[in-house]
């Protein structure tokens, strides 16, 4: 039967405001669709102009240009023979309106506006567009005068309204309205809407994959139909990285894709789809076909033309069951992809990154080496956008790589700044891993700066600071760790700037920086340090995912250096060795650890806790789980709130980062607090104070009827013997980050010991810690 229709799908690398770039990478699209056979040809949302514009969109010039462009393909041979859409921003009656535009034979078949904006997470929509309320209602758009000068039109359709082709009806959402409650593909089903296309600007973020698949899948599922979901990929100019995946699916299976992480600009997905099948399959529904026939009606805007062609004798494209990647493997690719765009439009000649030898830069360092492994790979396959690209930022016009390690050293210059707190084991880990990446590696040492800038202090104060080590006080040990990891930013840059002129090659190089997710929570950085850089690959991503990335990197990779990297206890080497031994990490300084933190940030952010309900919720899954008593939850609570309302300052300063993470502190876009906080925190304290002594009420309650109290959690005595030894060590105490007297104790029921101070104590500890500029 001739019922069968090829359309396709399309995912591009574009960048905000390149209208050049966009436009071919467009017209590359409609070319390979046109050759897979397709008739029909969807792109993904303001595909014209890119995403990213953010404020350009109020300017004139952007709209003036997303219409130059759509002439040149109204113009453009390309175009013919196929029905064609694209994303672009559209002003109707001095609104501006984020909008598809279909297209075919060089005339403007309709405009349909997006209708529900999204304001989540790194989205803004609603700054700049307005929605379209008027549902299934249309009206006429008055054309640009350069547009009526290529097809003679003067007014098109603009509108909620789906268009009516000869032998099937195509209907629109936009990004958001799939993921909206009240999506309006129910609606487009109900009155006959078989193919439904979606443009979208949507973002990865780890293990979140699946929710675009699944809704795609399920939007289908329940009312029949074609869904056609274009997506973009890469790094448009800002931290988030757009993660392709554009897939075309039927009756609620998958039958085309492509793929979501990918150096590739331009990737078109194309299918063959059987009409007949959808109908059968919605006529099947028998609720289904009762609600259509009293549903709503959209209005058509008729075009004479078939998607499907009687002589096609081919079978429908089968399904296939969707593949994700591991998270692991979404911190492989994710990242190295966005660093890759980041490189080659900024027009540098490489990275330059201080490698430390721990877990956070040397992550980073295995990015670099996994995007220079697939640019390799993108040049055996002879994608030349690729080579162009790795010719023009190396300077080199007959270079060819075919060799990872071989890309790295002209790409990435790894350098160990050492200092007299530095061991030889993290140098030595240093080395290693760059020797089998193949950075150019350095090797220098910042005592002689350190020395000298501390002199001048010395010279003009009359007094020279010391470590606590050597009799110095907290705030002079303070001090003397953050002269060393600001002149680490200054040197850096120094290095950065010249190294290309060291090699004779021109440009300069950028800065990677290597501060994790949860240490920006925590503050657990020097503000304008190593962490302060151009980008910073892992700054969206926790330190317990950044472990598991590289035990698959050493696998993947073949990078046995990384096995002593892995089990290295994380430390940032700035005060004294004793005895030549590390005597500082990163856990005690912190007062917490990386697992605590992590489970604080997922309350903090996405589950919209302050103090008082992050304690409630953790008074009863770490009594569980860790046998704390709430006391000490309390404890950890409030030294976690203490630390995040000192340091959120750092926030505002914070290096763009690639986003990964939902609890991301980013305070550009994605996290939007108070940098200067009440850091008493003097209500929901004491909110959390009036909650233990009710919880203490109770367990006294019950002791009273002959309960034993373990860990937070009432026992009958005869199932307490032989359980009061154990879990002695998770005393809060052990994991504050500050020195704690000698508090009183008493003895509770079964002879395990809390201390009953500890709050006030920690309270006037952690007090002396000034926010500042530290």
């Amino acid at each position: 039967m001739g019922h069968k229709a090829v359309v396709a799908v399309c995912t591009l690398n574009q960048w905000a405001l390149d209208f050049e770039g966009n436009l071919e990478r467009i017209l590359s699209s409609i070319r390979v669709a046109k050759d897979g056979g397709a008739r029909y040809r969807t792109g993904p949302e303001l595909e014209v102009c890119g995403y990213s514009c953010q404020d350009h969109f109020y300017e004139g010039d952007t709209l003036l240009h997303s219409w130059e462009v759509f002439a040149r393909l109204l113009s453009s041979p390309d175009t013919r023979g196929i029905l064609c859409d694209v994303g672009m921003p559209v002003m109707h009656r001095n609104v501006t309106y984020n909008c598809r535009v279909a297209f075919f034979n060089g005339q403007v078949v309709m405009i349909r506006p997006k209708m529900i904006l999204c304001d989540d997470g790194n989205y803004r929509e609603t700054r700049w567009f307005t929605a379209w309320t008027r549902r299934q209602e249309m009206e006429q758009y008055s054309l640009p005068r350069m547009i009526t000068e290529v097809t003679g039109q003067t007014q098109v359709p603009i509108g909620d309204c789906v268009i009516g082709l000869r032998d099937t009806v195509l209907g629109y959402e936009i990004c958001e309205e799939l993921w909206n409650p009240q999506s309006t593909h129910v609606d487009m089903a109900m009155d006959g809407v078989e193919i439904i296309v979606n443009g979208s600007g949507s973002y990865m973020e780890l293990r979140k994959a699946y929710v675009a698949v699944e809704l795609v899948r399920s939007a289908t599922l329940k009312s029949g139909g074609c869904y056609m979901f274009s997506n973009l990929r890469g790094c448009d100019g800002e931290r988030v990285y757009f993660n392709g995946c554009s897939s075309i699916c039927v009756n609620g299976e998958m039958v085309a894709r492509t793929a979501q992480y990918s150096i590739e600009e331009v990737e078109v997905a194309v299918a063959t789809v059987d009409l007949e099948q959808i109908r059968s399959y919605r006529n099947m529904i028998r609720s289904r076909t009762l609600r259509a026939a009293s549903g709503p009606r959209y209005p058509r805007v008729e075009l004479d033309w078939a998607i499907t062609q009687p002589k096609l004798m081919i079978p429908a494209t089968p399904s296939f069951p969707w593949k994700y990647h591991t998270p692991e493997e979404e911190i492989l690719l994710g990242p190295a992809c966005w660093m890759w765009d980041y490189l080659r439009r900024s027009g540098q000649g490489g990275y330059f990154l201080p490698l430390s030898g721990g877990v956070d830069s040397s992550s980073t360092a295995v990015l670099v080496f996994s995007m220079c492994t697939m640019v390799v790979e993108g040049v055996t396959r002879g994608e030349e956008d690729v080579l162009r690209d790795v010719r023009r930022v190396t300077g080199d016009p007959g270079y060819t790589p075919t060799d990872p390690q071989e890309l790295c050293n002209r790409l990435l210059v790894t350098c160990y700044m050492g200092s007299e707190n530095s061991s030889e084991e993290t140098k030595a880990r240093a080395k290693k891993l760059s020797q089998q990446i193949g950075s150019y590696h350095l090797h220098i040492v910042i005592d002689t700066a350190v020395k000298a800038v501390l002199g001048i202090f010395s010279l003009t104060t009359g007094q020279f600071p010391k470590f606590t080590a050597r009799g110095g006080s907290a705030r002079e040990n303070l001090a003397m760790q953050n002269v060393q990891a600001r002149l680490r930013m200054v040197l850096a840059y120094l290095f950065a700037q010249l190294m290309l002129w060291v090699r004779a090659r021109p440009g300069g190089l950028l800065v990677l920086g290597s501060a994790n997710v949860d240490e920006a929570l925590r503050g657990y950085m020097t503000k304008y340090d190593c962490s302060s850089a151009d980008i910073n690959p892992i700054g969206g991503i926790s330190k317990t995912d950044l472990k598991k990335f590289l035990s698959l990197a050493r696998t993947r990779f073949n990078l046995p250096a990384l096995d002593s990297i892995l089990s290295a206890p994380p430390t940032a080497e700035l005060e004294p060795l004793v005895e030549g031994k590390l005597a500082q990490t990163d856990e005690q300084d912190m007062g917490m650890s990386y697992n605590e933190l992590a489970q604080y940030g997922r309350l903090r952010k996405p589950g919209c806790c302050g103090p008082y309900s992050m304690f409630m919720n953790l008074a009863h899954t770490w009594g569980k789980e860790r046998d704390l008593t709430p006391l000490e939850v309390a404890n950890k609570v409030k030294l976690f709130f203490r630390y995040y309302a000192i340091n959120r300052h750092k926030m505002t300063t914070l290096t763009p980062s690639y986003h990964a993470e939902v609890y991301s502190p980013d305070d550009n876009r994605f996290d939007h607090r108070p940098f200067l906080y009440n850091t008493r925190w003097t209500w929901q304290f004491g909110a959390i104070d009036q909650a233990v002594e009710g919880m203490q009420e109770v367990e006294e309650m019950e002791v009273a009827k002959g309960g034993v109290v373990l860990g937070g959690k009432v026992m009958q005595e005869s199932n307490a013997k032989g359980v009061t030894g154990g879990n002695q060590n998770n005393n809060n105490s052990q994991n504050l980050g500050v020195q704690v007297a000698a508090l009183p104790v008493t003895e509770q029921a079964g002879g395990k010991k809390r201390k009953v101070a500890e709050v006030a104590q920690i309270q006037q500890l952690v007090g002396r810690e000034g926010g500042g500029g530290l």
